[in-house]
């Protein structure tokens, strides 16, 4: 405790932020926590989180994965634009406490984002 080492490991093992989920997607981010990504107009995604609803992230001009994500309005958030530093994501699927369930860093294809949303978040309003 007394070296930058010694806290940091003892931080990292009590606050659950670094815990690891294995939640069965091959990208390393998933199954962590959520970046707290920060759009342009100012907007965090814990700010987003406070719904208690998931929140997809897209930050693809075309904002791809909009008509897909409405298909779980009410218990997934939309959110598209430019952020800060998207640290080479094109799009996410945060769980409401923070996880993230979904990850890509290219093109996001829609049918994979509806696979995580309905194993997270049950089936389609449709």
């Amino acid at each position: 405790m007394r070296t930058t080492d010694g806290t940091t490991h003892v931080y990292r093992r009590t606050s659950g932020l670094f815990h690891h989920y294995d939640l069965g997607d091959g990208h390393p981010l998933v199954g962590s926590s959520a970046p707290d990504f920060c759009f342009e107009d100012g907007t965090r995604l814990g700010e987003l989180l406070r719904t208690g609803h998931g929140v997809v992230l897209d930050f693809t001009v075309d904002q791809a994965l909009c008509p897909t994500a409405q298909q779980w309005q009410g218990r997934i958030q939309y959110a598209a634009g430019p952020v800060r530093n998207n640290l080479g994501f094109t799009a996410l699927l945060v769980r409401p406490d923070g996880v993230v369930a979904w990850a890509r860093e290219h093109a996001p294809a829609p049918a994979e984002f509806e696979n995580a949303a309905a194993r997270w978040f049950g089936a389609t309003n449709r």
